[in-house]
């Protein structure tokens, strides 16, 4: 598997993409072929706050619901409306049209919780 270099990961499987003051999350590759294929996504809300591992959206597969945790705290701007019709973007698209929302007034982004592809990499070698 291979995961994007400009991206920090997380031990939960999220990934985030940090634009300035403003972030986009997702899931991993790794996450969406554990879950198998997602049929729902409960998009957060555009104004929620949501805090450093705290639940930011829930998705569904055909083989259970999971939870999806904020990397950072921040505040939604905007979910991606598309994975209303087409969850299984994440499946085909983790770290391109897949991704779940945008977040921003970022907090506590480095405190060494998130990982770089290579050592994301190296904790899933670790799991194996």
């Amino acid at each position: 598997m291979e995961f994007p270099s400009d991206r920090k990961y997380t031990k939960d499987h999220e990934w985030i993409k940090i634009d300035g003051n403003n972030a986009t999350i997702g899931i991993t590759e790794f996450a969406q072929s554990e879950l198998g294929e997602l049929v729902f996504v409960d998009l957060p809300a555009a104004g929620k706050e949501v805090e450093q591992g705290g639940t930011l959206c829930v998705v569904e597969s055909t083989k259970a619901a999971s939870d999806v945790y904020s990397p950072v705290a921040g505040k939604v701007i905007e979910a991606n409306s598309k994975l209303s019709n087409e969850p299984a973007l994440i499946n085909s698209d983790p770290y391109g049209q897949g991704w779940i929302a945008k977040l921003t007034g970022l907090k506590s982004i480095e405190d060494g919780t998130l990982m770089d592809a290579a050592g994301y990499a190296k904790f899933l070698g670790s799991k194996a």
